[in-house]
């Protein structure tokens, strides 16, 4: 059996997968690269098909109808025989000796015979143009180097879990359920938020281990493109206001209380970029994402997100619209996240 298995979901991504397998191929034999083609139509097929040629007890090529970024993670988990389970987007990358080091830890796992739920690393927004890339770490946020629980986190606001920084257990993305919605840009949120509560065991390697690539004009995470794309963010957001009773973890306050983070941040994304569309009709969606999230949540889950964190997009007097905008702009400068 391998120790992790890697899915990259590619569509039309014959310009850059390669690397990304190149960089993923360090880890050798201990490794399941799962190139999923989701319908593309230019050469990723073919490249797939070469490197499993190529490597055939390391490469599997899957071709799939086009159903979405989230229906060829879906698709990945569903062939994965790997213990431990990761994905890596097309035109992003990982460093070679950080993937050397975590796959030594996940073999001493196994050889001591003891099974952590998620692994978790550093990433880097590595964007075109920028000599200082931003790293992403938790050094601060959790224990290092061995295992621990949601009671030791202290996870600060801004500092959250994002796909490229987690390896989760195979069984336990499959034995909870985890479903993605097709045809859906940002599912990497659901994705990483929606098994946390059947996550028991951590460990945290001070590693940076992905590259976060931001820097093409059609990436999804472009501003205008996400602009565009809003639909797709209040849909996701919508999902992840369902897809979890917060009250239901009162027993688990540090759980509790990073998800509700992370629920408010995703409120505040959504915020963001419908005032970036600045539109009529975007003003309303705004007021109909806040209904939502008050019909189906307590009133405790919805004070909190409304007058906390989550509702600092939200600021209901003249020039507030104004404020949050300028407020983003100049996080976007710091932190060079799209």
């Amino acid at each position: 059996m391998k120790l992790l298995s890697i899915a990259i979901p590619c569509y039309n991504s014959q310009d850059y997968m390669r690397h990304a397998i190149e960089t993923l191929l360090a880890g050798g034999e201990d490794v399941e690269i799962l190139v999923v083609n989701d319908g593309s139509k230019d050469k990723t097929a073919d490249i797939a098909a070469e490197y499993q040629q190529k490597y055939p007890t390391i490469v599997r090529a899957i071709n799939k109808e086009n159903g979405g970024h989230g229906d060829a993670v879906m698709n990945g988990l569903k062939n994965a025989t790997g213990l431990y389970f990761k994905v890596v987007d097309s035109d992003d990358w990982v460093d070679e000796e950080c993937l050397k080091r975590v796959l030594a830890q996940l073999r001493a796992f196994t050889e001591q015979k003891e099974e952590i739920d998620m692994l978790i690393c550093n990433y880097v927004y590595d964007k075109v143009g920028v000599k200082h890339k931003h790293v992403m770490q938790y050094r601060h946020a959790v224990p290092q180097n061995r295992v621990f629980d949601w009671n030791e986190t202290r996870f600060k606001i801004g500092e959250y879990l994002l796909m490229h920084s987690v390896i989760y257990r195979t069984e336990l993305l499959r034995g909870m359920g985890l479903q993605l919605p097709k045809h859906t840009f940002y599912v990497d949120n659901i994705f990483v938020y929606q098994p946390l509560p059947f996550v028991k065991t951590m460990y945290y390697m001070d590693l940076d281990l992905y590259r976060y690539f931001i820097g093409r004009a059609d990436q999804s995470v472009n501003e205008s493109v996400m602009v565009k794309r809003v639909d797709q963010q209040l849909r996701v957001t919508r999902h992840m206001i369902d897809c979890q009773d917060l009250d239901a973890l009162k027993g688990e306050k540090k759980l509790r209380a990073y998800m509700l983070h992370y629920l408010s941040m995703m409120m505040a994304v959504s915020d963001i970029f419908l005032l970036l569309d600045g539109s009529a009709e975007a003003k309303e969606k705004q007021k109909g994402l806040w209904q939502y999230l008050r019909e189906h949540t307590s009133t405790a889950v919805y004070r909190s997100i409304r007058f906390g964190f989550g509702g600092v997009t939200n600021l209901p007097f003249p020039k507030g619209d104004d404020i949050v905008l300028g407020g983003y702009r100049i996080a976007r400068k710091l932190f060079k996240f799209n």
